[in-house]
């Protein structure tokens, strides 16, 4: 596989803020069946498609649309979207409507300017699927509904704080991916989604391309220091368990 080969994708992490108490992120548990992240915790999200490039120009605007497109089918919940989407456009989607069309059949605009880059990831180890993902933030809606798991592809979908989330991967009741690791580290040092927001254009959006460095007799999965992350290395045989 070359590096020309990693699938386009984006990722949401959508924030919900709590009086006293660290943010809830939105959150779902992949399908064992899932040929990528099987079982795993991630945030919402998916490859990029050619109708999100119908929808904008700059690829990090398409890379938002896919964000907001894929949250919608995963979890039911409508961000960046006015005024809010009905719930029948999860099920439309599903059934394979465009999502042009379902934006004007229900007259909805696209807030683009509600989702902030947070990160970019592009792993370089040859795996089956490699994706190069935007990773975005966003506040959670005020008025938002109970969520709806995509059937086939979600087990659950949840409100749950970074630090909860790094607690059942600790205690091994739950799983993530390296990546999402990286990224509960980083947003669990936020006491609010305008926090993580100033961090976020604090810090540049470089691609992070985790590489293997040898120290003390041991492999480690490192990643750049100066991108905001708390957490920079992890024992490759850990890593690669994840």
């Amino acid at each position: 596989m070359s590096d020309d080969d990693a699938i386009p994708a984006a990722t949401l992490v959508v924030m919900r803020d709590r009086v006293g108490a660290p943010p809830d992120l939105l959150m779902v548990t992949r399908t064992a069946r899932m040929a990528f992240a099987a079982g795993a915790m991630v945030f919402p999200g998916g490859r990029i498609d050619a109708q999100d490039r119908a929808l904008a120009d700059d690829p990090i605007e398409v890379a938002k649309v896919a964000a907001i497109r894929e949250t919608v089918e995963e979890t039911g919940l409508s961000v960046g979207l006015t005024p809010a989407a009905p719930a029948t456009l999860q099920t439309s989607l599903h059934t394979g409507a465009p999502f042009a069309d379902l934006l004007a059949r229900h007259d909805l605009a696209l807030d683009l300017a509600a989702l902030v880059p947070f990160a970019r990831w592009k792993p370089t180890f040859k795996h089956t699927r490699r994706f190069d993902t935007l990773f975005f933030l966003a506040r959670a809606p005020s008025t938002a509904g109970m969520l709806r798991p995509q059937a086939g592809e979600c087990d659950s979908a949840e409100w749950v704080s970074a630090a909860d989330v790094l607690a059942r991967v600790a205690a091994g009741t739950a799983n993530a991916i390296f990546p999402t690791l990286r990224n509960l580290e980083r947003l669990a040092q936020f006491g609010s989604f305008d926090e993580a927001a100033a961090h976020a254009a604090a810090h540049p959006l470089e691609t992070i391309s985790p590489w293997i460095e040898e120290d003390g007799g041991e492999q480690w999965l490192r990643i750049p220091d100066h991108l905001g992350y708390p957490v920079t290395r992890e024992r490759l045989s850990a890593a690669m368990r994840g």
